[in-house]
């Protein structure tokens, strides 16, 4: 599967619940996604990390949804070798 085909099955699912919400709710939401990764990652539970990188994915691909960004095309800065704004250490 593209990342474009997950995010039209996001919005498709949930599109109209998520623009209600909004922005500023929806990040929060992502926010919690991350920490729950983050949580995830400090441990050993394979399947745990699995779940909580799925979830924090589908809430940002939900953050671009109702910010009418396309990811697939916005990740072509990395696909296409022309990666600006590398910061060497």
């Amino acid at each position: 599967m593209h990342i474009s085909e997950f995010q039209r099955l996001i919005s498709k699912r949930y599109d109209k619940r998520d623009r209600q919400r909004g922005t500023a709710a929806t990040f929060m939401w992502f926010i919690e996604e991350v920490g729950e990764l983050a949580t995830a990652l400090a441990g050993d539970d394979q399947k745990n990390k699995q779940e909580e990188f799925a979830d924090t994915f589908a809430w940002l691909c939900t953050l671009a949804n109702i910010s009418d960004v396309d990811l697939e095309k916005a990740c072509a800065k990395y696909t296409d070798n022309n990666v600006e704004g590398f910061k060497p250490k």
